[in-house]
Parts: structure tokens; sequence; C-alpha cells
């Protein structure tokens, strides 16, 4: 039988320490990137977006976290003309909710507006424009921790979908007309899906754009944005956003909630999108129960499709509202 030498005995030893702590460093680095990603901060500069920062910042968020001032209201449906009112939906033990509420004289029915990550409620006013020009109410949400509603942290659409259910809870009894679609972007579209698919809301429709498949997938995405392998980093950064969340981050998938989605769904997606690629949003679309049509924006990435390309926009979901319309 032949001994193993004090000399491979150590290095063994070494090698183990070597890889305990490079394990160790990981997930203490991912515990404080999933911290600075979904808890906001007071004021100052936010990183800029991944895709726009050179190598050298890229390292330097690699190496400190990114920084994102809790999202504030920077304009308002008055400046495009619209009369609204401003709620606040409180109940026990949550955060308040700020709402806008965009009336409209004989309304063809209502639209309720969902934002996305680091965004709030503002960034969907021309959304909100055109759909009061077709006809509709809109209300628009801020989720809790962004705009005007209380708390400072986000998780990505799973608690979001709560916010969903307690505010569609809240305007049904405004005796809002019917009927009643749900327009989400991105984080907003995963809420929506969930809120619908498991806490019992029951749209007459609903508009998803630029919506991921799976946090896991999202977070690969943010990874292959900055040229770095997503494996296991993405892992280890999913499942400490979730413990601090209080909730399993890998079960926070748009694509397994789509099979229990039976009402009509839009589906509006870029085809140069890198934070939800085409694929994922594809994913989604196709498990989805119901009736359903996908629109693809050419060359658009993870923007404002109304902004980019606001003639095609607004011809896909006219048409697709009046189908909703004639459907009842």
């Amino acid at each position: 039988m032949t001994k193993r030498s004090p000399i491979s005995r150590a290095w063994a030893r070494r090698l183990f320490w070597l890889a305990a702590g490079g394990f160790i460093l990981l997930n203490a680095v991912a515990f404080f990137h999933a911290r600075a990603m979904l808890f906001f901060v007071a004021g100052g500069a936010r990183t800029p977006k991944i895709e726009q920062l050179t190598p050298a910042q890229k390292i330097r968020v690699i190496l400190t976290g990114v920084r994102i001032p809790k999202p504030d209201n920077f304009r308002s449906p008055a400046e495009e003309g619209l009369a609204f009112t401003t709620n606040i939906l409180r109940a026990p033990g949550r955060p308040d909710l700020e709402a806008w509420r965009i009336p409209r004289e004989n309304p063809r029915g209502t639209v309720a507006l969902f934002h996305g990550y680091a965004d709030c409620k503002a960034s969907l006013v021309p959304v909100a424009r055109a759909l009061h020009d077709l006809g509709y109410e809109v209300w628009m949400l801020d989720f809790h921790g962004s705009g005007g509603s209380g708390g400072n942290s986000t998780s990505l659409g799973w608690n979001e979908a709560d916010d969903v259910k307690h505010f569609v809870d809240f305007f049904q009894t405004q005796n809002v007309p019917r009927p009643l679609v749900l327009y989400g972007f991105s984080m907003g579209g995963a809420a929506i899906l969930r809120a619908v698919a498991d806490l019992g809301v029951r749209p007459d429709g609903v508009v998803i754009v630029s919506t991921f498949d799976t946090m896991l997938g999202a977070v690969k995405a943010r990874f292959r944005s900055m040229g770095l392998p997503a494996f296991p980093a993405a892992q280890c950064l999913t499942f400490w956003g979730g413990v601090q969340q209080g909730m399993n981050a890998f079960a926070n998938n748009p694509a397994d909630f789509a099979a229990r989605v039976k009402c009509p769904v839009l589906w509006m997606h870029g085809s140069a999108d890198v934070r939800a690629p085409l694929a994922q949003g594809s994913n989604v679309f196709a498990r989805l129960a119901g009736p359903k049509r996908m629109v693809v924006f050419e060359g658009a990435g993870h923007e404002s499709l109304i902004r980019l390309d606001p003639v095609k926009w607004r011809a896909e979901i006219s048409v697709w509202l009046d189908g909703l319309q004639a459907a009842r």
C-alpha cells in the first residue's frame, strides 16, 4: 500500500482551505451585491447601466456593488395635459402605496400600469397619455420602495405581486369601468403574472412588456451583459437576494406563473433586449394558457417601446384592445 507523502497532504490541506476561502468570499460578495441591488439608498447619483460602463468601471462595480437611489417621480401626468388625483393605499403591516388616477369621461374601460425594477410610475406617463387618448381611464402605481410609496426595497416581482393584488382590490371598490386591463413593464409584468396565477387577481386582459422568464435567468443575463461568466455567481446572488427578501428567489419564475394565466395577453418585446432577452420572453409567452399575441420590436432593447416606435406601439395595442372589447 502506497503511503501519501507529508508534502501531498500539506498541499491537499492548502487546496481545501483555498477553495473554502474562495467559496466564503464569493458568498460574501454575492450577499452585499444582492443587498445593493434590492435596497435603495437615499439620494445621490445612480450607477450607470451596465451596458454604459467602461471596463474599469465594471471592475469597480464588481468590487463595490451598484448604488441605486430610491426612484423618484420626476414627472407627472400634468406634463402631458392630463388631470389626475393622488391616492394613498394603506393596509396594516404594509408600506403605504401611492397611486395616480387619470379619469376619463365615458371611458371604454380601465388600464392599470405597473413599472419596472428601480423605476417608478412616472416612467409610464407616455403610456398613460396614449391609453387615455384611446378612451381609457388609467391608474398608475408605485410599488413599495419606489416613488411616493413607502419602504426602500424591491424583490423583483415576487412581493410586488402582493402590491398588484392590494391595488386591484382597492380600485375595484372605486367602481372602475370594465374591461380591466393590467399593463406591466419588466418587473411589473412579472408581478402581474404572479398576482393572476397565485393571488386570485382576475383582470379581463393583460399587457406584458419585456419580462424575464426566471429570476435566475434574469441574473445570468446581467452577468452576460458585463461579459462575465454567470456560474456560480448568479446562483449565489439569487440565493442571497431571496434570503434578504424572505422568499425563495429561485421560484420567482414568470414562465411557471404563465401556465396558470388564462385571460387574454398581449406580449411586447424588443429583439435586442439584453436584460430580458427575447428568448426568455418567448419562453414565457409559449406557456401562457389563454388567448395570446406576441409583437416583437426589431432592434429594441430593454427600454420604453412606445418611445422607440410610437406608431407601431399605438397600432398594436389599439387593435388588441378593440378585440378585447368585441369579445365581451
